[in-house]
């Protein structure tokens, strides 16, 4: 079985069947591993929830922060956006299945060689505590709890990682990690403020996968999240948002010993900043 990891896509369903195109994809012998942020700002969200959900075995997805956001506006703990476009979703007559289905997906993926997830891991986390943090984000979401947990979701504190942490504040942190997280200062403190390139930041921030005496660095992590990073590698992890959103190109790369990159070039359907 070949494994292509596929970065942002965020509703741009018709960059995704070129370069799905590209690579040759056959579902009865490849799989794909989508970093998240299926659903958003690009003009086909309901058509891209739908194609991927209906490869069955074929595709793993990991839940990314405009996943997680089209979820909470579908359980009415967050507003739609001026710019969101998942009116199309919130609309259709397979929405409750479309978003049972989203809701069952994990935040973290992994097999003998790669793990995936859409942001980050703070350095304080080794693989058997991304594990059992995912697990029990996971468990919330997939449960009869998850619209409580919706509205407790979202927030920008605790920004450090904390034993003590319990509940709802350790749940929030996680999901931070998982879906938000960009830049760290030295001590694992994470910055929701800045989300440019790294050696344009301010002078105490750090990219997460850049921090020194990270438990985690023997992982090879695929990660998205990040388009201003665009493709990187470093650290054992490899960024693979592209920013096909904005007019650069969606990513594909081949998860074997070569780590081959396969991209097409998009329109964009968004201005940065816009």
């Amino acid at each position: 079985m070949t494994i292509y990891a596929i970065g942002d896509i965020q509703g741009c369903y018709d960059d995704l069947q070129r370069l799905l195109d590209k690579i040759d994809f056959n579902q009865q012998t490849d799989q794909l591993w989508f970093v998240g942020d299926l659903v958003n700002r690009g003009p086909k969200s309901l058509e891209t929830l739908r194609f991927i959900k209906s490869l069955g075995d074929a595709a793993v997805c990991v839940l990314g922060n405009h996943d997680l956001h089209l979820l909470a506006v579908a359980y009415k703990h967050s507003p739609i956006r001026t710019k969101d476009t998942i009116t199309s979703i919130l609309r259709a007559k397979d929405k409750d299945e479309l978003l049972h289905w989203l809701r069952h997906r994990p935040l973290f993926h992994y097999n003998d060689d790669f793990c995936m997830l859409h942001a980050g891991l703070p350095p304080q986390w080794d693989f058997s505590m991304a594990k059992k943090m995912a697990a029990k984000v996971e468990q919330e979401l997939r449960g009869d709890s998850h619209v409580k947990f919706f509205k407790q979701m979202y927030g920008n504190e605790p920004d450090k990682w904390s034993d003590k942490l319990k509940g709802y504040e350790q749940l929030r942190f996680a999901v931070n990690c998982f879906s938000r997280m960009r830049f760290c200062d030295e001590k694992g403190r994470l910055d929701f403020k800045y989300n440019g390139k790294p050696g344009s930041q301010p002078k105490n921030l750090i990219p997460w996968f850049d921090l020194p005496n990270r438990k985690n660095a023997h992982l090879k992590i695929i990660f998205g999240h990040w388009s201003a990073l665009g493709y990187h590698h470093s650290n054992n992890c490899h960024a693979i948002d592209t920013g096909c959103l904005w007019g650069g190109q969606l990513t594909a790369l081949k998860l074997d010993a070569q780590m081959q990159r396969i991209s097409v070039d998009c329109e964009g359907y968004r201005v940065p900043n816009h």
